[in-house]
């Protein structure tokens, strides 16, 4: 019989948070792997793209966000644990603090990432109107919308890494939130959303 270890003042003021730590380039999955075996709860979003060599075409999951992984911990208590791993630089801070990812962000980058649904990285903030998705299996998610030529596609950025990913979307699907383009609710399919 496994005797159960009580709960104390000090257990229940303990809560892990989200952090986005940067890695050595190239080696995200190795240190993905390490954490893990070190019991920390990791996460590392990975797309699947098409490599082309000479002779053939394959199909190989990357990284989402080159050099960065994110870990789900106990600042004080585990910070050093998680920069000892080897191959892990830093934590990402600002005003050396490091920056918390909200756990709804985390939530809605997992299920991107497990959804069919194409994905790419982004490097910059569009500065279009702020929508919510209607319809589907990321519904109710928040985001900014970006042109591409013809295509509408949903932008979720995340502050602390200054990366975002973008999934196309049926403008039909889509949803202004900005206070100046409430009147668009929802917007028709071939219609820019600004």
């Amino acid at each position: 019989m496994v005797k159960e270890q009580p709960i104390t003042h000090h257990t229940l003021h303990i809560t892990k948070k989200w952090y986005a730590i940067y890695v050595k380039s190239r080696h995200e999955k190795v240190i993905f792997s390490e954490l893990q075996k070190k019991g920390i709860e990791s996460s590392l979003p990975l797309m699947t793209t098409i490599r082309q060599w000479s002779d053939r075409k394959k199909k190989v999951e990357v990284p989402l966000f080159r050099s960065y992984l994110f870990v789900k911990i106990e600042l004080k208590t585990e910070k050093l644990f998680v920069l000892q791993t080897p191959g892990v630089v830093k934590f990402v801070d600002f005003n050396r603090e490091a920056v918390t990812i909200p756990e709804q962000q985390m939530y809605w980058l997992n299920q991107m990432v497990h959804s069919s649904l194409e994905l790419r990285p982004e490097h910059y903030l569009p500065i279009d109107a702020e929508v919510e998705v209607l319809f589907g299996p990321l519904k109710g998610l928040r985001g900014r919308v970006k042109q591409k030529n013809s295509e509408t596609r949903l932008v979720v950025w995340f502050d602390a890494i200054m990366q975002g990913v973008s999934v196309e979307m049926d403008p039909a699907c889509l949803s202004s939130t900005s206070p100046e383009t409430r009147d668009i609710r929802p917007a028709h399919t071939g219609e820019y959303i600004v």
